[in-house]
């Protein structure tokens, strides 16, 4: 079972994103909280796999809980669930460790997709807000894609093939099948890759392999 938290303070939302969470037998909903303090306390407490957290909560706001939650507890999954698709909030979501992005008006299976992912030690941003990280990625100019370029150079060969399909959205087990590795060491690349490039999470180590262009070799 896929253990998840659910933060958000209004009522209706969290019924309906329960709802739908309800039609996966393998996910279970083990607390719910509806401000970002209790949200932090619950995760302590539950220690879900995948916490599902609205950005703007009374007390404590939703991105303030997941740099709290993730300080607490470096191998947990958030995944920040909102209304605004603002690229405000996206860097800043980013930048705060989560490893999705999932739009409340975006269709129920990303969702359910967004959840799988994280659990399985990915990471999910959903189409609409890829798009709008990519569109950004192309138009932040040729110096920043260099830079990403040359710290993508301080990798192996077999890293820099990692960082590409950790970039194209793969978990560590997708990974590894397309690599013809054993999952552990694919885990042992990424932990390798996310040291040496000093990154917090593999969202943002998916962001700099799409800067370097890695996906596109």
């Amino acid at each position: 079972m896929i253990r998840v938290l659910l933060a958000d303070d209004e009522p209706m939302i969290r019924a309906g994103v329960r709802a739908i969470l309800a039609t996966d037998p393998a996910v279970d909903v083990v607390a719910e909280a509806a401000d970002g303090r209790a949200a932090i306390d619950l995760a302590l407490a539950h220690r879900p796999d995948v916490a599902l957290v609205d950005i703007r909560m009374p007390r404590v706001d939703g991105l303030t809980a997941t740099a709290e939650m993730l300080r607490a507890r470096p191998e947990a999954g958030v995944a920040v669930l909102t209304t605004f698709g603002d690229d405000e909030y996206i860097a800043r979501a980013l930048d705060s460790g989560a490893r999705g992005f999932l739009l409340k008006s975006g269709d129920p299976r990303e969702l359910l997709a967004g959840v799988h992912a994280i659990a399985a030690g990915g990471a999910y941003l959903s189409p609409d807000i890829t798009a709008r990280v990519i569109g950004r990625l192309r138009t932040s100019g040729l110096g920043r894609a260099t830079a990403a370029h040359a710290r993508a150079q301080q990798l192996t060969e077999r890293e820099r093939e990692v960082l590409a399909l950790v970039g194209a959205g793969l978990s560590n087990a997708q990974i590894a099948r397309r690599l013809g590795l054993v999952e552990g060491t694919v885990k042992g690349h990424v932990s390798t890759i996310l040291t040496r490039l000093d990154l917090a999470n593999r969202v943002q180590a998916a962001v700099l392999a799409h800067e370097a262009g890695l996906l596109t070799d």
